[in-house]
């Protein structure tokens, strides 16, 4: 609908529908509090969902006043986004998609439709249906939003929950005082890289470590951008006083890592994490003893 139609001057379907918001506000927020959307994300109390549709409905009168009922940008809308969010978040934790949150959303628009045309009975037919559609836009504006608020939250979350799972999938082991070592398994990619890096850096200060092991046995692939933040990993914990080693590259690294350009020659490499921890260890003037056979000790 073009924004001179539904704008919020005296006299426009717009106004007639701000006005009309301000007069029913506590007969639609009672309406709502009924409502799937409200009774189930507000389960303290009625009140606490009847409160929550107030502000929803002040906030549409103020974006009804503003002239842009179809703008989900309206700065009537700002003062509801985080509890929009909330609710649209809250829905699809329990389980519902984003087809399902929306359909809640819609129902919201029949309840205030029909008191809408209750108040509006004695306007004419056009007055009665300009006015119905300028409703109906600022409420699909309102569903926008809150699908908009409630997909960035879900997308925050998602993002900070794959950082913990990288987290946890990147283990800093400490194998010997003074020895540090991360086993890395499956796919690396940009992100996990510098989760390697950061943990790798923090374990070699807080452990006070003088050797630290980058086994990478259990990748599969590694290309340039991955190859680069090793190296990277390489050169920092050298700035922290200790000595990276990096293991179990096979030839299916290697090859790319020789076409890539790398220059490997101030690495300290090794076939395994066995071998990488046994040069630690000669490193540090341990001395190990193989075990006789039979289980005894060699004397």
């Amino acid at each position: 609908m073009p924004q001179h139609e539904t704008g919020g001057a005296p006299g426009t379907p717009a106004h007639e529908v701000r006005d009309f918001l301000r007069r029913r506000s506590e007969q639609i927020a009672q309406r709502w509090a009924d409502e799937p959307l409200f009774r189930t994300v507000f389960t303290v109390s009625r009140e606490e969902a009847v409160e929550a549709g107030r502000a929803v409905v002040d906030a549409l009168a103020r974006v009804a006043d503003s002239r842009r009922v179809e703008d989900p940008d309206a700065a009537g809308f700002s003062a509801v986004r985080e509890q929009l969010a909330r609710m649209g978040a809250a829905r699809s934790r329990a389980g519902l998609s984003a087809a399902q949150v929306s359909s809640e959303l819609a129902a919201l628009l029949p309840p205030v439709d029909r008191l809408l045309v209750a108040d509006l009975e004695r306007e004419g037919p056009e007055r009665l249906r300009e006015c119905s559609t300028a409703l109906t836009v600022l409420m699909g504006t309102l569903r926008l939003v809150a699908m908009q608020t409630a997909l960035s939250e879900i997308q925050a979350l998602t993002d900070r929950q794959r950082l913990q799972l990288l987290e946890v999938a990147t283990p800093v082991i400490k194998l010997w005082d003074g020895i540090v070592a991360v086993p890395l398994i499956g796919t690396l990619d940009s992100a996990r890289s510098q989760v390697v890096m950061e943990a790798l850096l923090n374990a070699v200060v807080d452990q006070h470590a003088r050797f630290a092991i980058l086994d990478i046995t259990g990748v599969s692939t590694v290309d340039s951008l991955v190859a680069q933040h090793l190296m990277k990993t390489v050169d920092a914990v050298r700035l922290l006083g200790a000595e990276c080693v990096v293991s179990g590259i096979r030839p299916a690294i290697a090859q790319p890592i020789v076409h890539l350009g790398l220059d490997l020659g101030t690495v300290k490499t090794r076939a395994g994490l066995a071998d990488a921890l046994g040069h630690c260890l000669d490193e540090l003037g341990a001395n190990i003893v193989a075990a006789a056979p039979g289980g005894a000790d060699r004397r």
